[in-house]
């Protein structure tokens, strides 16, 4: 019945959605929808034994262990906090012009759809299952990136589609090959992640080799692992910042989750010693074009697209590290990227609505005054750019230094040029909010500026996603611990 309520809520909110007449309406819809996924979650995690692997409906597709319930939870808060900041945010957009009133049922149907397909994706055991669902992650997030009027978000969205479904492709090739490995080994093709953990070790070295790089290359275009990166930075700048928000606090987790699902295979098999070299090596290339990319940047909204993808990169370091406390660490980053990178592109948003409602998303940032007319959103970029940047005792400092901790351990040299390029990505973020937000109108200067209105529904996600990953990063609670703790065993790393 867990799955079945997952997808009846679903339907019962796109039928609400489809009658609604108002925005307040349909966005009601989206909020309760978030709210019940949380309470279905919620009884998951505090009632149901874990792992659950029998469903009245999917039995033998799909699971739930720690990891998937884990990212569940991460997605439904960020959703649930995501449609209350659209509340105000799509009004505004409405307001200017910039979405069209005919569009609101295409945009909620399309956020509460994929809210399912996310957490699905998440409870799938099937591989193949899964590849279909990160497909169609795909193709409904690039129209919440289209859905605005305006041509350059069209564009943004078809790079996006282009280059994740062009190198899924490969992760489709890759599927194949891991199927076959199977067949060969077991008698009987299978694709169920389960089954595989159980017989990895007796998997021929050199064709787990060729499977993982292919299904790598997929995954971490999703993720927006350089080289499959370009699609990135577009999307996430040009998209409602409601939409970015999704974008980067779960939709990269689903590539990041699919990697980590197919090493964990690979990582019981002697192909190992191979693999680990090449998601080192394009961890440390993601940070690199990451933090070489910032230094120049003028766009707020890019800028903190581009600090994703550095932080994808640092996951894929501490994957590489592979040990049980790099693990533990590399799982913990994904909450505190994911709810600090929310804050960012929330406080970001406000910004937007201020400054640049009328400039082409490629234009530099008009920022001003910005203390005088958007006091918290200034704030929430300070706050939000010191967590992301890993100054304690925000979440990602914890997770950040214990990954690097275990790089150091692994090869000093390589713990030396990431730090280095870190030390460039938080330069390049620094001087950008002080040569920013230090702009003000010599007094006695008339400013022809009005102050956005920010309402508080814009402006509550911001606070709960500051003081979380700040009591998170102090006061973690040991069950949590015990909960990431059971996800490396899981894993078996």
């Amino acid at each position: 019945m867990i799955l079945v309520a997952y997808v009846l809520c679903a339907v019962a909110a796109l039928v609400l959605v489809a009658i609604s007449r108002t925005h307040r309406q349909m966005n009601a819809v989206a909020i309760g929808l978030g709210l019940l996924f949380g309470a279905i979650t919620g009884y998951i995690l505090l009632c149901v034994q874990v792992p659950v692997d029998t469903f009245m409906v999917g039995n033998g597709y799909f699971f739930i262990d720690h990891l998937g319930l884990f990212e569940v939870i991460v997605a439904t808060v960020i959703f649930t906090l995501a449609a209350v900041y659209a509340r105000g945010y799509v009004e505004n957009l409405i307001i200017s012009g910039e979405l069209e009133i005919g569009s609101l049922k295409l945009f909620y149907a399309a956020w509460c759809l994929l809210e399912l397909v996310i957490v699905l994706a998440f409870y799938s055991d099937n591989l193949a299952l899964f590849w279909i669902f990160a497909e169609m992650t795909t193709i409904i997030s690039a129209m919440l990136v289209a859905i605005l009027s305006a041509k350059e978000n069209i564009d943004a969205a078809l790079k996006y589609i282009f280059v994740a479904s062009v190198t899924m492709l490969f992760a489709f090739v890759g599927l194949i090959f891991l199927f076959e490995i199977a067949r060969s080994t077991l008698g009987t093709g299978t694709l169920n992640w389960t089954v595989l953990m159980q017989h990895a070790s007796a998997f021929p070295p050199g064709m787990m080799i060729a499977a993982f790089t292919l299904i790598f290359i997929g995954f971490a275009a999703k993720s927006g692992i350089f080289p499959f990166h370009t699609w990135l930075p577009e999307a996430h700048a040009k998209a409602p910042s409601a939409v970015s928000a999704v974008l980067s606090g779960i939709l990269l987790n689903v590539g990041i989750y699919g990697i980590i699902r197919v090493f964990a295979i690979v990582h019981q098999t002697s192909a190992f010693t191979t693999v680990t070299p090449l998601i080192l090596l394009f961890g440390v290339l993601s940070i690199a074009i990451a933090a070489i990319s910032m230094l120049p940047e003028k766009n707020l909204k890019k800028l903190i697209a581009f600090s994703s993808i550095e932080n994808m990169g640092i996951l894929l370091v501490g994957l590489a590290v592979a040990t049980p406390l790099a693990i533990f660490w590399v799982i913990f980053h994904i909450m505190a990227h994911a709810f600090t990178k929310v804050s960012l592109f929330f406080s970001a948003g406000i910004l937007h609505r201020q400054y640049r409602s009328h400039l082409s998303a490629d234009a530099p940032d008009g920022i001003h005054d910005v203390f005088r007319f958007q006091p918290l959103a200034a704030w929430g970029i300070i706050l939000g750019g010191l967590a992301i940047i890993g100054m304690p005792p925000f979440m990602v400092f914890f997770s950040k230094f214990f990954i690097l901790l275990s790089l150091g351990s692994l090869s000093l040299g390589v713990l030396a040029l990431v730090l280095v390029l870190i030390f460039i990505a938080t330069a390049a973020l620094g001087y950008f909010v002080i040569t920013t937000f230090t702009r003000v109108t010599p007094p006695g200067e008339q400013v022809d500026l009005v102050a956005y209105q920010t309402p508080l529904s814009m402006k509550a996600p911001i606070v709960i996603l500051l003081a979380l990953i700040l009591i998170l990063g102090i006061l973690f609670p040991a069950g949590g611990c015990t909960f990431i703790n059971q996800i490396v065993t899981e894993l078996r790393f």
